[in-house]
């Protein structure tokens, strides 16, 4: 599968409507990000139903800033619209695979009950 190019217009129904969303975080002035690019793509091609996008910083300033990015490249990775993994800094090919390998075992079912407890002890005491 190829590589998608994120914008502030798809970004949220790329997330809502697929399982895993995994998202480079770069710049074209960055040697660090276009270094890790072939990495990055080759893995797009190993998990063809994972969604493998990327994110122009200087074009897609707003996600930048909605997401605190401050260095890049950034990974992140959303499964079932929940942040699981976020991390600056290149990985190697056995990194990135077993960040996926690790995603992809995870407890959703857990994963979003622990989300609605925190929510649920953050919302703000009603007073009767």
């Amino acid at each position: 599968m190829a590589v998608m190019e994120l914008t502030q217009d798809d970004f949220e129904p790329t997330i809502q409507n697929n399982d895993i969303v995994i998202i480079d975080f770069w710049a074209p002035w960055c040697a660090p990000c276009r270094a890790f690019a072939p990495t990055f793509e080759a893995a797009a091609g190993n998990h063809p139903d994972i969604v493998f996008s990327k994110v122009n910083t200087e074009e897609q300033q707003g996600l930048a800033a909605a997401f605190q990015i401050r260095s890049i490249p950034t990974l992140m990775i959303f499964r079932e619209q929940v942040i699981l993994f976020s991390q600056p800094g290149m990985l190697s090919a056995g990194q990135l695979e077993d960040v996926i390998g690790k995603v992809r075992e995870i407890d959703m079912a857990q994963v979003h009950e622990d989300v609605r407890r925190q929510q649920a002890e953050q919302a703000p005491a009603t007073s009767e």
